[in-house]
């Protein structure tokens, strides 16, 4: 075989491929893997093109026989660290096939689930042990005592009703995902819709000396009414429950037009302490808090937004979060009338 049959070769793979012959000189390589290691690299040595050490000597090892070889390769471009698996393998007379596979979303994908499982623990573990202690009193020490066994049964009752939601967030946000890519076929009117989530938040509005005003005329939506619910019956209730006592929560719709068409804008609106900027690009990420002790305190669980995100996205609509401290915040949903 000579170099135009090695080009070949090495064409027909799907993923960027590069062939080097006796482990000193790149035989061949596909546009893919031009454009991952540099133009120009056919003919010249592996470390030219190849600044993985690692990589390097697999592919030595390779050539003497040894292998095959997988090993992990970092790469920096456009600003971002892309993680490749490299698989190094002899070809015979010499030849060593290197296929680099880009593996950053699934490192991502891991990461992600792995910090997930290490937050619901810390989650489900604070109120479980709380419930084993106070089980552990309730046995033995406070058992004739009436008062002390009243106190730590409400206390219990409080952390069971901190696990039931954050079991019921997590549901939520696991079918909010599965449905994402699924556009909703119903319509909705949005203002009887909003006049209904402000109505069934009266009881909370009264506890805190709250008013909430809904503002502007709305507009039809396609979308699914017990989703678009679900976000504004959140963003309402985190304004409620996290603006200053006595407050006037404005909800105001305005139809605007955007680059993707015409679209409703609602925006919850507090007149709290308003939000470092520095916290608010990861205040839709799961468990992010900017307060940790006081949402635990105000029956938070951390996924709240995380699902708003999520619900908006799948109505093609997007989430806007403006906040600067002592001026208070502005959550605005937009979302495309068609």
């Amino acid at each position: 075989m000579d170099d135009q049959d090695f080009q070949r070769l090495v064409d027909g793979l799907p993923m960027p491929a590069m062939l080097v012959a006796d482990g000193t000189r790149v035989a061949a390589c596909n546009t893919q893997a031009m454009a991952l290691l540099g133009q120009g690299i056919v003919g010249r040595n592996p470390a030219m093109a190849v600044r993985a050490p690692a990589v390097l000597e697999a592919v030595t090892d390779a050539a003497r026989g040894g292998g095959p070889h997988k090993v992990r390769m970092t790469q920096r471009r456009d600003g971002q660290d892309q993680v490749f698996q490299v698989t190094i393998s002899e070809q015979g007379k010499g030849l060593v096939l290197c296929v680099f596979r880009d593996v950053s979303e699934e490192e991502k994908a891991g990461e992600m689930r792995r910090d997930f499982v290490a937050n619901v623990s810390h989650e489900l573990r604070t109120p479980l042990t709380a419930l084993m202690g106070f089980i552990e009193t309730l046995r033995h020490a406070a058992r004739d005592d009436p008062a002390a066994r009243d106190m730590f049964l409400g206390i219990m009752e409080q952390e069971a009703g901190r696990m039931n939601r954050l079991v019921r967030d997590l549901l939520q946000l696991s079918q909010v995902e599965a449905n994402e890519r699924v556009r909703p076929r119903d319509t909705v009117a949005i203002r009887p819709l909003l006049e209904g989530v402000i109505s069934s938040l009266r009881s909370v509005a009264e506890k805190t000396g709250d008013t909430v005003v809904l503002i502007g005329d709305g507009a039809t939506v396609p979308g699914d009414a017990d989703q678009l619910t679900q976000v504004f019956t959140n963003l309402v209730e985190n304004a409620l429950k996290y603006g200053a006592l006595g407050q006037e929560v404005r909800v105001t719709l305005t139809l605007e037009e955007t680059v993707r068409g015409p679209a409703v804008r609602v925006e919850v609106a507090d007149q709290g302490e308003g939000i470092d900027p520095v916290h608010l690009p990861r205040l839709t990420e799961r468990f992010y808090r900017v307060d940790s002790h006081r949402s635990r305190e105000m029956g938070g669980t951390g996924l709240g937004l995380a699902i708003v995100k999520h619900i908006v996205s799948r109505h093609r609509g997007w989430l806007r979060i403006e906040s600067e401290p002592g001026e208070g915040s502005r959550f605005s949903v937009v979302l495309p009338l068609g």
